[in-house]
């Protein structure tokens, strides 16, 4: 047997996207740009899919700009909220110590432009706090960002509260929902945000293809020069496979919604139960709020690249982290913002399930994880030094 347990890193394409995606390839395969009768056709399903993804976030379709994933629409994001607020003469930034890069590379950047950025704190258990949000925020504040769903370790943040709070304050809010879109409810409107990002990767639409929400009233600022496509928001043919696999695959996933975070938070549960059997192991993040099917443990005494490996050689694939920093040494920058040590970082597993999964997976991975955590242990040096006492124990 193997598992796929790695689908906050990303997921299988969904049968409704493959077949969109293949009748825009074989069929309506014209430039949306184009006056002829073809590419009249492509515009079309362009604006179908534009509706059919703001519907299933409560938007309108005007507010939607598709983007070449949820990296280039938290940047867009960033930018013009950025700039929107610089021309007030406002240059304070507030984000979190364990967004995802895309966002805190954005926030470095913006940095060297002339910005001051604040970085909040995120507690032990992984939760922004809404009052160090109140804190933070100055007269000078332009933009705050903070994501729905963290990628590593599952927590939601109270992103309703925060919007509400920046709204009073006359402050922009954006929130990398990419971990959170098909797999929680998502209502922008409901939840009062300015700015919001996705990528269809994450909810088993194709990769390479994501969207900017803005809230009417708030043009983004052009990171792409080349066109009027987007209505001018962002230069260059529109990608038509991966935007209508995209809508088809939200569609799918906002309808099944309910049934699969019971389903995927059940599998969850017996997961987080069977996991802290073992010794000196560490549940990353709050225990509740948490996304249906992230789960994030520290295991003392073993290094995580070792565990991946064998736990892939196994039938598990697993991640220790984000893809988009797997070739990284260093322990997740998630880990250390929660206050763990970095000889417990190291030691970090992500498990992610989707609605695919089933519960002799499940039981597979309960029955891998802790015979190579064992093993491992048992050639460890580390671990000895704690056994015998020569080390403490830190879990």
């Amino acid at each position: 047997m193997y598992v796929y347990a790695d689908h906050a890193a990303t997921t299988p394409v969904h049968e409704a996207a493959r077949k969109a995606m293949l009748h825009c390839l074989e069929e309506d395969y014209g430039n949306p740009s184009s006056l002829h009768s073809v590419g009249q056709r492509a515009r079309e399903i362009l604006d179908e899919a534009r509706a059919d993804v703001a519907a299933c976030l409560n938007a309108e379709p005007s507010e939607i700009t598709f983007t070449g994933g949820g990296s280039e629409a938290d940047n867009q994001a960033l930018l013009t909220g950025a700039v929107l607020g610089a021309r007030k003469g406002k240059k304070h930034l507030i984000t979190t110590a364990f967004e995802h890069h895309a966002v805190l590379h954005t926030m470095k950047a913006l940095e060297k432009q002339g910005f001051t950025v604040t970085y909040l704190d995120v507690h032990a258990d992984g939760v922004v706090r809404l009052e160090d949000v109140a804190a933070a925020l100055t007269e000078d504040t332009a933009l705050v960002s903070v994501m729905m769903v963290n990628n590593e370790i599952g927590t939601i943040q109270p992103i309703g509260e925060i919007a509400k709070l920046c709204q009073d304050k006359g402050v922009l809010f954006h929130t990398d929902a990419v971990q959170a879109v098909g797999h929680i409810p998502v209502d922008v409107k409901a939840l009062g945000v300015d700015m919001l990002s996705l990528a269809a990767h994450k909810f088993h639409g194709p990769k390479g293809v994501g969207a900017l929400y803005c809230r009417k009233g708030i043009r983004p600022e052009i990171l792409i020069q080349g066109g009027a496509q987007e209505r001018g928001r962002r230069g260059g043919t529109e990608n038509m496979p991966g935007i209508v696999g995209m809508a088809a695959a939200l569609k799918e996933a906002v309808l099944g919604l309910p049934a699969h975070m019971e389903k995927v938070t059940a599998l969850r549960e017996t997961l987080i139960a069977g996991l802290s059997k073992i010794p000196h192991s560490r549940l990353n993040g709050h225990r509740e709020l948490r996304c249906p099917g992230t789960v994030n443990f520290c295991f003392e005494g073993i290094e995580g690249e070792s565990l991946l490996l064998w736990l892939d050689a196994k039938g598990v694939a697993a991640s220790s982290g984000s893809a988009c920093t797997s070739g990284s040494l260093d322990p997740s920058h998630v880990l250390l913002a929660l206050g763990l040590p970095h000889e417990i970082a190291h030691g970090s597993l992500r498990l992610s399930l989707g609605a695919d999964n089933t519960e002799e997976e499940v039981e597979h991975i309960l029955k891998v994880v802790p015979e190579v955590v064992a093993y491992l242990r048992g050639m460890s040096p580390v671990w000895e030094a704690l056994e015998t006492g020569k080390q403490k124990h830190l879990i």
